[in-house]
């Protein structure tokens, strides 16, 4: 199913609220999802930015032209898909002013339950708008390029993050503010032995990975998967030290691992969108339990109320609950 923003997103060229770019026309698209449909008529190259790994590969296996970043210059229109995270749309809608040629449009659209109101709003007192529409339970704005005040300013107020421990983050990371309580749990109680080949699944910007790398030095590989692209490139910068690590955009509920390790840590996530998804901690643990040598040991945090002891007890020989707070508890298990 087609999600709601994506039609919003489209419909001012369906009501003719916009007139449809040139068939010649170079048009980017930011933070766009798999399903989306053009509307007659719309012809125009599209070239797509997606950096989050499962919509990337979807939208590869249709045939679209689609990098994690977004790639070139003077673009004739820029679409921007808007999310949850107000300081990554503000970033984006930044990045399609940049790249879009003077006076070409920009089309804004998004969930009214994800704050597209305010994000219009925000976007109306840098840039005044031409127009915006209310469509499937969400908005459509634009506006045109008059120069790169707009971007500065959105920057600006969006910039690069440095949090406790010197991480570098950056807005839309998941726990981009914070060392996530969690992941904290988990590395507090983590064995000082850990070595030999070690993995972080859903690495994020890396923190778990570099604590590992920090205690233990028995270590001989070090490698980091992790869906969201920019957040594995702050991972870069975050995790370094006498190991060497490797770093893997990977989607692991779709893309089998290649190497085989001692040991796994993760702090998997258990949403998709709003919704609460335990499945994608389940099937994490069971790619974690593929990419074990036998006897590798896994250590994961989820939230309490998460069953994961049901999938753990079929896809190891044994497992443990070794912390807990009132949040989240931390779980061992041996393949």
């Amino acid at each position: 199913m087609v999600a709601e923003p994506l039609k919003t997103l489209f419909y001012p060229f369906e009501a003719e609220a916009l007139p449809l770019p040139r068939k010649d026309a170079r048009v980017l698209f930011l933070g766009a999802e798999p399903g989306f449909r053009l509307p007659a008529g719309f012809d125009a190259t599209l070239h797509l930015a997606q950096g989050f790994r499962s919509h990337f590969r979807a939208l590869q296996a249709l045939g679209r032209d689609v990098t994690p970043r977004a790639e070139g210059q003077d673009y004739d229109m820029a679409l921007v898909l808007a999310g949850r995270h107000r300081g990554q749309n503000e970033v984006r809608i930044a990045e399609a002013v940049e790249r879009v040629a003077r006076g070409a449009p920009v089309v804004v659209a998004g969930s009214k339950d994800d704050g597209v109101d305010s994000l219009r709003k925000r976007i109306n007192g840098l840039a005044p708008l031409e127009g915006h529409l209310p469509k499937h339970h969400g908005v459509a704005f634009w506006f045109r390029r008059t120069g790169t005040n707009t971007a500065a300013t959105l920057r600006a107020g969006n910039p690069d993050l440095v949090v406790e421990g010197g991480f570098k983050t950056a807005p839309g990371m998941f726990s981009f503010d914070r060392i996530d309580a969690g992941s904290k749990l988990l590395a507090a109680n983590l064995p000082d032995d850990l070595k030999g080949n070690v993995a972080d699944f859903c690495a994020g910007w890396g923190y778990l990975a570099a604590e590992v790398l920090q205690r233990s030095h028995g270590l001989t590989a070090l490698d980091l998967y992790e869906a969201d692209f920019e957040a594995l490139e702050a991972s870069r910068l975050n995790v370094h030290g006498a190991i060497e690590p490797r770093f893997f955009w990977t989607d692991l509920l779709t893309e089998a691992v290649d190497r085989r390790y001692d040991a796994i840590v993760m702090n998997p996530p258990f949403h998709s969108g709003r919704a609460a998804e335990p499945g994608i901690g389940a099937g994490m643990i069971r790619a974690a339990s593929k990419a074990l040598k036998p006897g590798g040991r896994l250590f994961m945090v989820a939230n309490r109320q998460l069953p994961y002891e049901q999938v753990l007890s079929a896809a190891f020989a044994s497992h443990a609950e070794i912390a807990r707070d009132g949040m989240f508890k931390a779980l061992s298990a041996r393949r």
